[in-house]
C-alpha cells in the first residue's frame, strides 16, 4: 500500500448546504485531508455506500487500499472454500467517481450520484477514518433508528452552518 505522508484519516462532522447549479462545498476540515490523501491533487472520489443509502468520499490513496481489499476479499474466499467473482467485487469497488474541487472546495456533484442518494438540501459529512460518508439530511432522518446519533450531529451541524452563514451576513 502507498503510503501518504500526512495523511491521518477523517474525522469530524460537517455540513454544506446546496449551492446553484448543483454545486456544493467540501468543508475545510475534509478538503485538506483529501487534498493530502490525493498527493497534492483537488481530487474527490465519491461512490455509493454499499449498505446505507449515502455516499462514500475519500481520497485518490484509498484506491491502493482497495486492491488490498480485493486480494484480502478473494484469498477468504478461497480458503472458505467459497466462489469468488473477483470482475463483480471490482465493479462496486472501482466504480467511484473522481470529481475535481476548487481552491474553496466547490465542487459539481454528478447528478446519478444526487439521484441514488437522495440529495436535496445540502450535504451532512462525516468521518470514519480512511474514507467519510455523505449523507441527505432528508434522507438520514428516514433512516430510522439506527442512525439517531448521527441525525442529531447532522443537526447541529446544520445549526452551526446556518449561524455561521447569518453572520456572515450581517
Amino acid at each position: 500500500m502507498r503510503e501518504v505522508s500526512g495523511f491521518a484519516g477523517y474525522t469530524g462532522q460537517a455540513f454544506s448546504p446546496a449551492g446553484d447549479k448543483g454545486r456544493f462545498v467540501l468543508p475545510p476540515e475534509f478538503r485538506s485531508a483529501v487534498k493530502v490523501s490525493s498527493g497534492g491533487a483537488k481530487t474527490l472520489c465519491l461512490t455509493r455506500h454499499h449498505d446505507w443509502n449515502c455516499l462514500v468520499g475519500f481520497g485518490l490513496s484509498r484506491h491502493d487500499e482497495l486492491e488490498a481489499q480485493l486480494k484480502y476479499e478473494e484469498d477468504s474466499a478461497i480458503r472458505a472454500g467459497k466462489p469468488f467473482d473477483r470482475d463483480r467485487r471490482r465493479l462496486s469497488l472501482f466504480g467511484y467517481r473522481k470529481v475535481p474541487f476548487d481552491d474553496s472546495g466547490r465542487f459539481i456533484m454528478p447528478e446519478a450520484l444526487r439521484k441514488r442518494a437522495n440529495i436535496q438540501s445540502g450535504l451532512f459529512y462525516h468521518g470514519m477514518g480512511p474514507f467519510f460518508v455523505i449523507f441527505s439530511p432528508e434522507q438520514l432522518a428516514a433512516e430510522g433508528e439506527n442512525f439517531e446519533d448521527l441525525l442529531m450531529d447532522c443537526e447541529d451541524a446544520m445549526a452551526e452552518a446556518e449561524s455561521r452563514s447569518r453572520r456572515r451576513k450581517s
